[in-house]
């Protein structure tokens, strides 16, 4: 019998060592703490294992220090493993150092018994016919079970606590390890207080580690498990149907039956309602998959996501499955929303600008054997709207314009707003009708109360016939075609064609070539006479012409109006500046008393500071700043008048003369004339023959010859064309003249020669 628990012991050790080896690899906090427990049972195993074996008193005795003290290690390493199993802490530090002195005095005292005999010794009995040392106990030996019992009993205290405390699902967690700890205090106590020779309750120690083993590490509560899948399964947004592998539904949580309205927990109603809910039986053959559903139509209509998973066994076998439905029916609707807020102007609803041309692209993608047509629509100063009846009725002209276009334009076309006051459609060719649009357009107005506004609303029409062009260049051209309506209140719509093409063409031939040309000197001043009362020259104007290589002589028609659109009119102002100092700068040397006037366009002002240019020329060439005239339109001072007038009177302070040109070809003239810093009043010959009462052209011409006097200002004609025309202007009082009666504009040597001739 020794000898088969001792190979029983051997088993033990050796299964216990490799659970040590095992729990140290674990991935689990506790693992250290249970390959330490565990670690610790083995000695009192080896203790007993070699008390059973000796037949000699010394052996033996050392067995019994070596399982004595192995328990001391058992008890200690149980308690730290209790404190982390059961999740609780020391009460104090106090009591965590006195367990750990008394524990160790234990230990000393084993250490003194053999110089004192104090606590234990051995004595031999015949076991199986040989002799077995039987443990004699003494007082040290009572201390040392009062120690080892008092931690067995702490340590059921807190592991029956905490059974009593926790949850039920948890109970499993501490029920199997406090009955093994009973079951192996009381089989091991019951062979200390019986003497009984071969102590076999240390098998008791080997299952009890092993036990610790399977639980801390590896063992799941099933029970607890269960609980917490259900609950997580009930607090779930997802309504949740679980089936067996027949497809039975076997429970459903309480989402899914408020889904269905499933009643009384009848779980195998679920197939049923779920059919009549959302139209359709479900696939229970498929393994798995997902859906997207919509019940209902319109603001009432909900959407909802299912999908169905599988559940297999460690074999890959199926044991059942779960359907899970989800509403996203609010998700939904903030994302088209959301969609909606982005592809549509928050005032007009229509589409935004992006949309619409991603919406026009689409469109020509997808029906290639369609012919459209672009429109672009504008509302003719929009900014005057708002100024004169206020933002909130800029606002509802817009508004009205969106229900205009909701109602006129056909279904299969789209349109949005592109801008600020401007709009876009497009249209199948077959639905434009222009005489249509214009008479619409002519009668378009807004109400305000009970007064109706007119609106004025251009329209430009591009015939889609590139459809490999970017959209926003069919805007592009239809903009352009818009932009030759101009002042015409006649016409509301125009369509892009030829012409303009040829002009947006020529433009861009001429924009390009115009830095070249300046440098090559192809742009260059012609120089047209002015000359006083009595035919002498004292002064010329400069205008700009072209001399092209390929083109030939171009006029002023033909560039200026594309630079002043464009904004090049800038560095022609600048080049001519130039010239007009060079040339007066030459004039100096030879002794000529002349001034040239030259032209500032609206364009100069926002581009460059004009005072600075003209001063720096005027310091460069050292000529006289009264030489070089500053010839100004009435157009160019109706916007940012004040800091307009401020570079005037700059300018005037150098020296520099100042000439209003065009006067009285616009509505403000006498009211800016008060307050302009101008020292020339250049009046057109076209004032006085565009009056049907030629006499009361006269009239006025002398009265505003009669003004410029009184307000200290010179009067120049230009127009004048014959010698009857000067004669009467000169009677007026006008001082100077300019026109074709006396020379066209001239090339500088010509008018060198001219100039000349009429000194002879």
């Amino acid at each position: 019998m020794r000898y088969a628990f001792a190979v029983l012991f051997i088993i033990m050790v050796l299964a216990l060592l490799a659970c040590v080896s095992v729990a140290r690899r674990s991935y689990k906090k506790i693992g250290g703490t249970v390959a330490m427990l565990i670690g610790m049972l083995i000695p009192p195993v080896i203790g007993n294992l070699i008390i059973i074996l000796s037949t000699a008193k010394i052996p033996a005795t050392i067995g019994c220090y070596i399982y004595f003290i192995g328990m001391d290690a058992v008890m200690m390493s149980l308690l730290h493993f209790t404190f982390e199993y059961c999740v609780v802490k020391w009460p104090n530090n106090f009591l965590r150092y006195l367990v750990y002195t008394i524990v160790s005095v234990d230990v000393l005292q084993y250490a003194l018994n053999p110089f004192f005999g104090h606590a234990f010794d051995t004595e031999a009995i015949i076991v199986d016919g040989r002799d077995y040392y039987r443990l004699i106990p003494y007082l040290g030996q009572t201390y040392h079970r009062i120690i080892v019992y008092g931690i067995l009993l702490a340590i059921i205290v807190i592991f029956f606590f905490k059974l009593i405390t926790s949850a039920r699902a948890y109970s499993e967690r501490y029920v199997v390890i406090l009955i093994t700890i009973l079951l192996t205090a009381c089989w091991q106590s019951y062979y200390i207080f019986s003497r009984t020779p071969v102590e076999k309750s240390m098998a008791g120690y080997g299952i009890f580690g092993l036990l610790i083993f399977y639980f801390s590490l590896y063992y799941r509560p099933i029970t607890l498990l269960d609980r917490l899948l259900a609950n997580m399964a009930s607090d779930m947004p997802d309504a949740i149907f679980f089936y067996d592998v027949y497809g039975r539904c076997i429970w459903a949580n309480d989402q899914a039956i408020e889904l269905v309205k499933l009643p009384d927990d009848k779980f195998d109603r679920s197939s049923e309602l779920l059919q009549a809910k959302f139209g359709q039986k479900e696939d229970f053959n498929e393994p798995e998959w997902t859906c997207r559903k919509v019940v209902g139509t319109g603001a009432d209509c909900k959407y909802y996501d299912q999908s169905k998973r599988t559940v297999t066994d460690e074999k890959g076998r199926v044991t059942g499955f779960f359907i899970t439905i989800r509403d996203i029916t609010k998700e939904q609707k903030l994302l088209q929303k959301e969609r909606y807020n982005a592809t549509h102007d928050p005032l007009t609803d229509l589409y935004t600008k992006e949309f619409l041309y991603e919406s026009i692209r689409k469109k020509l993608d997808e029906d290639p054997d369609t012919d459209y047509m672009i429109h672009y629509i504008d509302i003719q100063n929009f900014k005057l709207v708002n100024d004169v009846f206020g933002s909130s009725f800029g606002d509802k002209t817009l508004k009205r314009i969106a229900v205009f276009l909701k109602k006129r334009v056909p279904s299969d076309g789209v349109f949005g707003r592109i801008g600020g006051d401007a709009f876009g459609v497009f249209v199948p060719k077959k639905s434009f009708d222009k005489e249509k649009l214009e008479s619409e357009l002519r009668t378009f107005s807004v109400g305000e109360g009970a007064l109706n506004h007119h609106i004025v609303i251009h329209v430009g029409v591009y015939e889609v016939v590139d459809r490999t062009l970017e959209v926003s260049f069919m805007f592009d051209r239809a903009l352009l075609a818009m932009g030759t309506i101009g002042e015409n209140y006649q016409t509301h719509v125009a369509i892009y064609d030829e012409k303009i093409r040829k002009d947006v063409l020529w433009a861009q031939h001429i924009s390009a070539q115009l830095k070249e040309a300046i440098a090559n000197k192809h742009v260059l001043p012609y120089l047209q006479p002015i000359v006083d009362k009595h035919g002498k020259i004292v002064g010329a104007e400069a205008l700009a012409r072209w001399i092209h290589p390929q083109d030939g002589f171009l006029s002023p028609a033909a560039f200026i109006p594309v630079f002043e659109k464009n904004g090049m009119i800038i560095e022609i102002d600048r080049h001519m500046w130039r010239c007009a100092c060079e040339i007066l700068a030459g004039w100096e040397k030879e002794g000529r008393d002349l001034f040239i006037s030259v032209n500032i366009s609206p364009k100069d002002f926002y581009f460059m500071d004009v005072a600075s240019e003209l001063k720096a020329l005027a310091a460069e060439y050292k000529i006289d700043p009264s030489r070089l005239r500053i010839e100004i339109t009435e157009t160019t001072m109706m916007t940012d008048v004040e800091n307009r007038m401020k570079v005037l009177e700059d300018l005037r302070k150098e020296g520099f003369i100042v000439e209003m040109d065009d006067f009285g070809s616009g509505y403000s003239s006498l009211n800016l004339l008060k307050d302009m810093p101008v020292d020339v009043l250049k009046i057109d010959m076209q004032f006085l023959t565009a009056s049907a009462d030629e006499e009361k052209g006269r009239t006025i011409l002398q009265n505003i010859i009669q003004l410029s006097e009184e307000l200290g200002m010179f009067s120049l004609t230009e127009g004048v064309e014959t010698k009857s025309q000067m004669e009467m202007l000169a009677d007026m009082g006008c001082k100077l003249f300019q026109g074709y009666y006396f020379a066209k504009p001239l090339p500088l040597p010509e008018f060198d020669d001219f100039f000349k001739t009429a000194l002879a």
